[in-house]
């Protein structure tokens, strides 16, 4: 019954994708190999991301009216192999859907906006999406939990954005709250899950509640190691909803993943997350977001180096120059001589470092330039991290520190993990 399944997926998305993705141009000679391609790669044991498995959700959105969070990365692929070059294409969601005669009656963008083109903290404004003229409501400006007037129209709604696995990275915040809104009006969400790049390990420290904020709503460590359909699980059965609340819920899982999978992204998650490195580097150098040192952010290798003026320029042989650029406006040290470590080479990490950050502490030359207090406390979710490091701790001493509440968060973890 697995193997018709998956059958039925592989040739209905064929169908589906050849209709929707404005695919016409292309003549029928490339028939023969788009098929060849889809059989080679499901062979190869392809990830196949919650949003192609069209079967599986299109039921619970005909003669519905649907609303969509969504951003760039909530696509439908299409995996190609011609002339044995494997290519790979995609349609987004809301157009796919649209020309299936999905009554979408409006788009809820994240942070960085519907197209991704916003800066990080950046506010996004409501509008109208050119391409298919639909309202287009920011869930990251005024408002950053859609209100009962915003959903009472609708049947369902449905989330499909790519996530990072990292605590601060605010798209877990959005799901939280629109899952929030809906079971407040009884509408059901359905998540469609996609990979984790960083699924592959749980680490760093937990978040206090005193210190909950839309860069960590809920007790979890820095690095959580779930898929954004498991952590929706978790949020929902783990009671997380205002006044312990239920939505009705249901998750179309991926196929032929596990949390050790390898997956590149083809679409940056946003804007200052270009590349692969940068992803895995996100998490350890994501915490000088809460310093006046500058992660890259306004040049092309955005976390995959930090710096700043105010480092001993003896201590530092690789020095930048940070400039105003897609994503990032106004960086940090804008136009300044940088002094730091160039990290764009660094070995892919299974784990938090906290040896960047705590070496750019000791080579300052004014410490009192270092953090921004109550921003760094945000991003660590607790106060103590910033001691530690002041207080002249090691890595190693820190993160025993960390150990205890890992090992609670592990055990609550495992209960929702749909992927070994």
């Amino acid at each position: 019954m697995a193997f018709l399944s998956s059958f039925k997926s592989t040739v209905f998305l064929w169908v589906l994708v050849m209709s929707a993705c404005g695919n016409t141009e292309k003549s029928s000679k490339n028939t023969e190999a788009d098929i060849i391609g889809n059989t080679v790669l499901e062979e190869q044991k392809a990830i196949i991301v919650g949003a192609n498995r069209t079967l599986e959700y299109l039921e619970l959105l005909k003669e519905k009216k649907v609303g969509i969070v969504a951003n760039q990365t909530s696509v439908i692929f299409k995996e190609t192999r011609i002339k044995k070059k494997e290519t790979r294409e995609y349609t987004h969601l809301v157009d796919s859907l649209l020309s299936l005669n999905i009554d979408i009656k409006k788009v809820f963008a994240p942070e960085h906006g519907f197209r991704g083109q916003a800066d990080a903290g950046e506010k996004v404004k409501d509008g109208l999406d050119t391409k298919t003229g639909l309202p287009l409501i920011s869930l990251y400006g005024k408002n950053r939990k859609p209100s009962k007037e915003l959903l009472q129209d609708l049947d369902v709604v449905l989330f499909d954005i790519q996530d990072v696995g990292v605590r601060f990275y605010t798209y877990i915040a959005t799901l939280q709250l629109v899952m929030e809104a809906s079971a407040e009006l009884d509408i059901p969400v359905i998540v469609l899950d996609r990979p984790n790049p960083n699924g592959h390990y749980v680490d760093g420290p937990t978040m206090k509640k005193e210190h909950t904020s839309f860069l960590g709503m809920t007790a979890i460590p820095l690095v959580y190691g779930m898929t954004i359909g498991e952590y929706a699980n978790m949020i929902n059965e783990e009671g997380w909803l205002e006044n312990k609340s239920k939505v009705d819920l249901t998750v179309i899982p991926l196929e032929n993943y596990n949390h050790k999978s390898e997956y590149s992204l083809a679409i940056r998650p946003s804007p200052n997350l270009p590349n692969d490195t940068a992803i895995n580097l996100y998490p350890s150098l994501g915490l000088f977001e809460g310093t006046n040192i500058n992660a890259g952010r306004g040049t092309e290798f955005q976390f995959q180096r930090y710096g700043a003026s105010f480092l001993d320029s003896t201590q530092y042989s690789f020095r930048y120059w940070p400039r105003p650029n897609f994503g990032s406006k106004s960086p940090k040290e804008n136009g300044k001589v940088c002094y730091g470590k160039d990290l764009s080479e660094f070995p892919k990490l299974s784990e938090v470092s906290l040896n960047w950050i705590i070496d750019a502490y000791k080579n300052t030359m004014d410490k009192t330039k270092v953090f921004n207090t109550s921003g760094f406390t945000k991003h660590a979710g607790t106060e103590k991290l910033q001691q530690q490091i002041e207080a002249g701790l090691s890595e190693e001493e820190i993160k025993k520190s960390w150990k205890s509440d890992l090992d609670k968060f592990k055990k609550i973890r495992a209960k929702y993990l749909l992927y070994d």
